[in-house]
């Protein structure tokens, strides 16, 4: 049975139909508690949950394909975590302990790396668009076929030395510097 409003025929059929709509809309916004956010990703809700799990020393760790939405990570201990295909997305790894770290096929967006300790960390095929890296220490650390912004690898190439104790490939050779 359709409401007498809705049969109105000045109306017409797409202005009963947007109406509808619209007492839909309402009917579904009354029936929300109040005070519920709606406003998060599943990536972001998925995020929240996986952090409320996570320890600060993570050294070691089996973290592959992991999401770090957001993530303040400030000062963990990553040491030889397995990190290969995870995603850190505007997630604060300042001062973070990455050495020996496979950060192989990470996406890293937008993520802080300042005074990281990054020595021996391996970042192949990594994309690593608008991450800083200010004062990180990249000694022996291998960017082979890593994406960076060109800001950002001319800075890392100003002082990228040593050679990556596993795949023998030199810092600045992997970062393209010339």
């Amino acid at each position: 049975m359709v409401p007498s409003f809705l049969s109105f025929p000045a109306i017409g059929r797409r202005g009963r139909v947007l109406l509808g709509a619209l007492l839909s809309l309402v009917l579904f916004w009354s029936l929300l508690p109040v005070g519920q956010a709606l406003a998060i990703t599943a990536p972001e809700l998925r995020a929240q949950r996986s952090f409320q799990e996570l320890d600060p020393d993570l050294r070691g760790r089996n973290l592959q394909q992991q999401e770090f939405l957001k993530a303040s990570m400030e000062g963990f201990d990553l040491r030889d975590a397995d990190l290969r295909g995870a995603v850190f997305n505007s997630t604060n790894l300042r001062q973070a302990d990455l050495r020996g770290a496979d950060l192989e096929d990470v996406v890293a967006f937008a993520t802080r790396f300042d005074g990281a300790d990054l020595r021996g960390a391996q970042f192949h095929n990594a994309m690593l668009m608008q991450s800083r890296f200010r004062d990180a220490q990249i000694d022996g650390a291998d960017f082979s076929d890593a994406v960076l912004d060109l800001p950002e690898q001319r800075a890392l190439c100003a002082r990228a030395t040593g050679r990556h104790p596993l795949t023998g490939v030199d810092t600045s050779e992997s970062l393209g510097c010339r």
